[in-house]
């Protein structure tokens, strides 16, 4: 399998760090916290997902942001870490909202927020978290197109969006990757166009949750059909899991959430596992049981 995917930010590891249970509830220490991102860096990995509502609340928006950057400084690889972070979310009573954030005000307040606490004067990757349903979508885009123009963003991405909002967004101002929920039992992305839209315009497809996520990995652990497969390639169902995702496009670059320096390390090591037709068969006949969390 080719270990390093194309972008437009340059060549990436194919699997990245989604560093969001870092900062929520049941994390680790902050000393600990550090020590696993460095992990990550130093096993080879250069794509780490963040954003500035992945904390426990508002009351300490950009926990997580500061974690990162804090690994990455330590390591002395700003340069050679692609950092992405977001803007758009909201954290009503601690839970989670796209509602209020997709102003033009608030993205710019988040964008310059962000860029402080990361000690740069631009964004290597900044998406825009979700669209807001009270804000039309060109006016959010809009605002975050202006943030690159004045040299606030490199490049721009966009999650939790469906198709039309993609190509929408991209005819205003080119993407540079997507971040989208999709696993074994959550594939529509693989199927409804998004996938092929990312790879015929050359952006960067990022599955969050690749194994469930919020307690839904537990599924594949009591899969009967992952048996046979852990066996077969003496590896655990994450590490299959994350195989059959990459083997899908070369566009996709999955972000597994970790919560510690052993999770680093396997979850980089999946970029070494081959599967044969007949796994990636089985895993594609799982059946889809999402039920999308309202976040409005």
């Amino acid at each position: 399998m080719e270990l390093k995917r194309k972008s437009a930010m340059g060549d990436l590891f194919p699997i990245g760090l989604g560093a969001m249970p870092l900062s929520l509830s049941g994390r680790p220490s902050q000393q600990d916290a550090v020590r696993v991102i460095s992990a990550f860096i130093e096993h080879g990995g250069n794509f780490i997902d963040t954003a500035d509502i992945y904390a426990l609340d508002m009351t300490e928006a950009g926990h997580n942001e500061r974690l990162v950057h804090a690994a990455v400084k330590a390591c002395g690889l700003q340069h050679q870490v692609v950092v992405a972070t977001k803007g758009g979310g909201t954290r009503p009573d601690g839970g989670w909202s796209f509602r209020g954030g997709g102003s033009p005000r608030h993205l710019r307040e988040a964008c310059e927020a962000s860029l402080k606490r990361f000690e740069r004067d631009a964004h290597t990757l900044y998406y825009l978290h979700g669209p807001d349903p009270e804000v039309p979508l060109e006016d959010s885009w809009g605002e975050l197109a202006r943030l690159q123009e004045e040299g606030k963003i490199q490049h721009l991405g966009i999650a939790n969006v469906t198709l039309a909002q993609a190509e929408m967004a991209h005819q205003m101002a080119p993407l540079a990757a997507i971040q989208n929920r999709c696993n074994p039992f959550c594939k529509a992305d693989l199927n409804n166009g998004l996938l092929d839209f990312c790879t015929e315009n050359k952006i960067i497809y990022v599955p969050y949750c690749p194994m469930g996520g919020w307690g839904e990995h537990v599924k594949l652990a009591g899969s009967s059909l992952f048996a046979p497969l852990i066996e077969q390639y003496d590896a655990s169902y994450y590490t299959i899991c994350l195989s059959w995702l990459l083997q899908k496009q070369h566009s996709i670059i999955p972000i597994p959430g970790v919560h510690s320096m052993s999770q680093v390390v396997s979850n980089l090591g999946a970029a070494s596992v081959y599967l044969d037709e007949g796994a990636i068969k089985v895993i594609d006949e799982i059946i889809d049981c999402y039920q999308p969390m309202h976040i409005d």
